[in-house]
């Protein structure tokens, strides 16, 4: 079975939205909402992986974050663990750069069955707050 880690930024601004993108067609879990991220390659902390996917993804470079939670899932053909780092401060004006649409959700607005069924704790804890 194949063994992910991935680094996933939640971006919240100060009016408390959160930076979600849409996850490609033929993606795994196509066309469901996601917070931005990606693959830790071999050599890389889940922070670095961070800073990398989001440059990549959004064109922001994150500069104040924290991890926010961290949980493993299994879907039926892999398993994944994944870091959510809360990001407060950026530079750069996040949006979809590899082509996915991108968009500012109010924190509270969030609905988990729009995103992977691992996010659903996430989407919970962000609720709470």
């Amino acid at each position: 079975m194949k063994q992910l880690e991935i680094a996933v930024g939640i971006i919240r601004n100060q009016q408390g939205e959160i930076f979600i993108t849409q996850r490609a067609a033929d993606a795994h879990m196509a066309n469901k909402l996601e917070f931005p991220g990606g693959k830790i390659e071999v050599g890389e902390t889940p922070e670095q992986a961070l800073v990398r996917e989001l440059q990549e993804e959004t064109g922001i470079t994150p500069t104040t974050f924290s991890l926010f939670h961290q949980l493993a899932y299994e879907f039926p053909d892999r398993h994944v663990t994944l870091w959510f780092f809360m990001v407060e401060k950026w530079e750069g004006e996040p949006w979809g750069k590899e082509g996915q649409p991108g968009q500012w959700v109010a924190q509270n607005s969030l609905v988990a069955a729009d995103f992977p069924p691992a996010n659903e704790p996430v989407i919970s804890k962000l609720q709470q707050r």
